[in-house]
């Protein structure tokens, strides 16, 4: 119900004022508004644990040898409600993991299965992880069991790979370490489709050319995780379907020896699953009624389990034996001509023209049946496609090859978002450093921090040089994916330093005078960058009348060129940062838009976005030394100007060219200041506003200093998982 719905036909009318239904809220007359829900999602309300729950306390005291005993158990504890395959479960909890973290993307960090995130919508009930409820209800005797020790979306990530581990992969290794969410994710944007599975050509400017897919997406089709498996749009045509593979998988941050890994070893164990019709299952779970408890996708016109079931269209596996891990895929592919069918379902797939009875897979309930395996339009697009063949054809003449590559992919997929490896937990966490992980070396703690920040004060640097060299090196954090941040120092590498959002050459003059205070002192170049824009912030500060202490934690080392992935790095770049007023060129979103998102990336609330905008503005931290939105007299000096003069009435805001504004005296009509979209938002919109005003009220000057030197701490340490 909205509030009006008070009469249903059949039934007493009752006075209903909640809102309690998601089609509909109070903000919905205005869906352009700034959806700044984002930056409270998953807030201590939602968390029934508590906010003192602390989760990796609670790992400490799990057994992790008894559970993972547990789920290898359960993997050949086939039950009547939902009959495991051959007697085994590992198909469906590969393929349960594979979906949780194949939504993974690099452009901005988001999806992956490091939050938990497939219990809930919309993945819970995307037409491509059709069943997956299925094996997270198997999971969920030994999720009650283990209770706070071990959280969903560690155990959704471990089932997977136990399950490889049981067709007997030698696993590259787990980590435990991610932590639950409550409700569902409002900041991902999946797409703007409003029909599942809509036609690609929704999402590409031009569906021939797989680089036109719309950032930030990865998946080809609304509902989908990867690719289209009958071809682009449906229509089989594996080197069609090869491009959009490569493009999608890049995408998530993988190259195409991974590409083919994760297809072929995503493929040699389970099956899928066509032998009916759609037409007879429930709704998904989000649709689902009351007595489904909150399953999907139940057949109601027959026995929908077992050889019975309906997923993706397409029926049947593809090697001789789907629960062993072997070399079957690829046999099978290169040994055999393969010619499109239709499954019983409707949908295409390929099957082989002729067959030794002996090498068809089982019937997934009677030994003695057998059926013809199949391959999808992206299998068969690693046999035509000549970058992909001939990394498969390698894999088919050396299994161990295929294997430590199919491992180290997997791994790569399930803790690509779990970020760097000071956050890893558990004895199977991998020696081995790699390269994706970008690691950085332990730096120092022991040098005196006093004497850092002398030499910084008398370096002669700017406050506006200090703070926003310090800035632009914190800001790449990302939440999502926990990757970026200060530590590394890699505002100093390339590709950051040529950044133009890092202004190159003002960077470049910095990072001479704070480079060899480093040298000096014993401090890494990463601490020394910080420390200098936590001068930057006191020497504001006491200029405005405030003697304050930025807090600081010591220990960021300083990576090197070898440990960086410079082409990873890219997806990192700030296209714009409304913090320091600027935009790289024009774009069809606007910066308040773009400002709101990198925000939501840092962890940082409404009001904490608000107070460090104004506050950087102050502080003449502008891209390029702009003056728009320097609200103030006293720039350098860590005041309320900037909410104090946008909220005041003698001023009126005239647009201007280019997206600017000039900011006039209404009486005389003299201009005062300039200022972008970015500025003005905070005074228009009515949230915003609301946190101007509070700052800029004559009794809370200090309040302004105190919350812009806790929100400044929160950026600069947003990326310390080593000193958590």
């Amino acid at each position: 119900m909205d509030g009006s719905d008070v009469k249903k036909a059949g039934k007493c009318p009752v006075m209903h004022g909640g809102m309690t239904q998601t089609g509909g809220s109070v903000t919905s007359w205005w869906p352009n508004a700034l959806n700044l829900d984002i930056l409270h999602q998953q807030d201590s309300k939602t968390n029934p644990l508590g906010k003192d729950f602390n989760y990796r306390e609670e790992l400490k005291k799990l057994d992790v040898e008894a559970l993972k005993n547990d789920l290898r158990a359960l993997m050949t504890d086939s039950q009547d409600w939902w009959p495991a395959d051959w007697g085994s479960y590992v198909g469906t909890m590969a393929r349960m993991t594979w979906h949780a973290a194949g939504t993974y993307r690099i452009s901005d960090g988001r999806g992956g299965a490091g939050t938990g995130n497939q219990r809930f919508a919309p993945l819970n009930s995307w037409p491509d992880n059709a069943n997956t409820d299925k094996p997270r209800r198997l999971l969920w005797p030994i999720k009650k069991k283990y209770g706070n020790r071990v959280s969903w979306a560690d155990l959704i990530a471990l089932a997977g790979t136990i399950a490889y581990e049981v067709a007997g992969l030698k696993t590259f290794g787990f980590a435990f370490g991610r932590e639950d969410i409550w409700h569902p994710e409002k900041d991902i944007y999946w797409g703007e489709e409003k029909e599942w599975l809509a036609p690609s050509d929704n999402r590409y400017g031009d569906v021939a050319d797989a680089k036109t897919l719309a950032n930030p997406l990865a998946a080809v089709q609304m509902g989908l995780i990867y690719v289209n498996p009958e071809g682009v749009n449906g229509k089989p045509d594996p080197l069609k379907t090869a491009a959009m593979m490569r493009e999608t998988f890049a995408r998530m941050a993988m190259n195409d020896e991974e590409t083919v890994a994760l297809t072929a070893g995503g493929h040699t164990i389970g099956k899928a699953h066509g032998n009916g019709d759609a037409g007879n299952l429930s709704p998904a779970p989000e649709g689902g009624s009351l007595e489904d408890q909150g399953l999907g996708w139940m057949n109601r016109k027959g026995r929908g389990i077992g050889r019975d079931q309906v997923v993706s269209g397409i029926e049947g596996a593809w090697t001789t034996q789907p629960t062993r891990w072997d070399n079957g895929f690829f046999e099978m592919l290169f040994r055999h001509d393969w010619e499109l069918r239709k499954s019983p379902a409707g949908a295409w797939q390929y099957e082989p023209v002729s067959i030794a009875d002996a090498d068809k897979p089982a019937d997934v309930e009677d030994a003695a049946i057998r059926h013809n395996p199949m391959m999808t339009d992206a299998d068969m697009a690693l046999k035509v496609d000549p970058a992909y063949r001939a990394i498969s054809e390698r894999f088919l003449n050396d299994f161990d090859a295929f294997s430590d590559a199919f491992a180290r992919a997997w791994f790569k997929l399930t803790h690509r978002d779990l970020g760097p490896k000071s956050r890893y937990f558990g004895p199977d966490v991998p020696a081995e450093e790699l390269i994706w992980q970008d690691p950085v070396p332990a730096g120092r703690v022991g040098y005196d921090v006093g004497a850092v920040k002398a030499k910084i004060a008398e370096s002669g640097l700017s406050t506006a040089d200090l703070v926003s060299t310090a800035w632009d090196s914190a800001r790449t954090f990302r939440g999502s994916d926990k990757r970026g941040g200060s530590n590394g120092a890699r505002i100093r590498l390339a590709p950051q330093k040529d950044w133009a959002g890092n202004e190159p050459a003002r960077l470049a003059k910095v990072l001479t005078v704070l480079e060899p205070i480093a040298a000096a002192t014993g401090a890494s170049v990463a601490d020394v960058i910080v420390l200098a824009g936590n001068v930057g912030v006191e020497q504001a500060a006491k200029a405005a009348g405030f003697d304050v202490t930025v807090p600081f934690v010591p220990g960021r080392g300083d990576a090197t060129a070898a440990q960086t992935d410079a082409d990873s790095f890219a997806p990192l770049e700030p296209l714009a940062d409304g913090f320091r007023n600027w935009q790289k060129e024009a774009y069809a979103v606007t910066g308040e838009e773009m400002l709101l998102d990198r925000a939501q990336l840092l962890g940082l609330t409404a009001a904490e976005m608000t107070v460090l905008l104004g506050g950087m503005r102050v502080l003449g931290t502008n891209h390029g030394g702009t003056k728009h939105g320097v609200f103030t007299d006293r720039v350098g000096a860590l005041t309320s100007d900037f909410f104090a003069n946008l909220t005041d009435m003698r001023y009126s805001w005239v647009p201007t060219a280019n997206g600017l504004y000039e900011i006039r005296d209404r009486k005389t009509g003299a201009v005062k200041w300039t200022a972008t979209r970015v500025d003005l938002v905070f005074g228009s919109n009515s949230v915003l506003r609301a946190y101007a005003e509070v700052y800029a009220q004559d009794d809370n000057a200090r309040k302004f200093v105190d919350d812009f030197v806790a929100a400044w701490a929160k950026v600069m340490n947003a990326d310390r998982a080593d000193a958590a």
